[in-house]
């Protein structure tokens, strides 16, 4: 297993009551992801580099065990942390420490998911749109077939997760939108949150008219909205 010093760390939050509803965790920000979704929010994070002077996990170990006893997790985000390969090593440096751990992925790949799930004890599963509109929005062919394992291996896992998809008609138009609820359904999905984006460069958050809201929730009854 390559040892947690080697990840490649692109940012650190000290404090989020936002990544992990319910807990107050600090966020590693993971670098490098191989998808290139045209709305992603953190593009500066999709190159794999090596981690920053005053980034790396060595650095940031002193300050997050500083709050043990104020934080109730740590949350590795990214990018694409699950590709990382001392991912496996600093998830288990930090419930060694006794603290909880928690994932933010898109399901990326699907095997590299199965190799941390076993070290986590919640999960966001980023589920970007419907298998027809996948591949134009990440940028990669395979997306279709890691999406559906993904959501798969988290379902079999115990694992508490959630499901989310950031949301806004200029990449996501409302009947795309509903052909992911159905597809939700399909794989017996009950719960399910959808958070408005902003399109890049700017602008108005995502609205969807409480006729939409009614279309979604008849398909998956447990959706929320942030």
């Amino acid at each position: 297993m390559v040892a947690a010093d080697a990840l490649s760390v692109g940012g650190f939050e000290p404090f989020s009551t936002q990544d992990w509803p319910g807990r107050l965790a600090a966020v590693v920000f993971v670098q490098g992801c191989p998808w290139r979704c045209s709305y992603c929010h953190n593009p500066g994070l999709q190159s794999q580099c090596a981690p920053q002077a005053g980034l790396r996990w060595a650095d940031l170990r002193a300050r997050w065990r500083a709050r043990i006893g104020l934080l109730d997790g740590l949350v590795f985000s990214g990018g694409e942390p699950t590709l990382d390969p001392a991912l496996p090593s600093a998830l288990a440096e930090v419930r060694e420490a006794g603290l909880a751990t928690a994932l933010h992925t898109a399901g990326v790949s699907a095997a590299h998911l199965s190799r941390v799930l076993p070290l986590l004890d919640w999960v966001a599963l980023d589920i970007k749109a419907a298998p027809p509109q996948l591949p134009a929005l990440t940028g990669a062919p395979g997306s279709v077939r890691e999406t559906a394992r993904a959501l798969q291996l988290v379902q079999q896992s115990g694992v508490a997760y959630e499901l989310r998809t950031t949301w806004h008609p200029r990449w996501l138009p409302e009947p795309a939108l509903l052909m992911l609820a159905d597809w939700l359904a399909s794989h017996g999905v009950q719960r399910w949150v959808l958070q408005a984006g902003r399109p890049p460069g700017g602008g108005p958050a995502a609205a969807l008219a409480a006729s939409w809201r009614e279309a979604l929730k008849a398909r998956v009854p447990q959706l929320s909205f942030r």
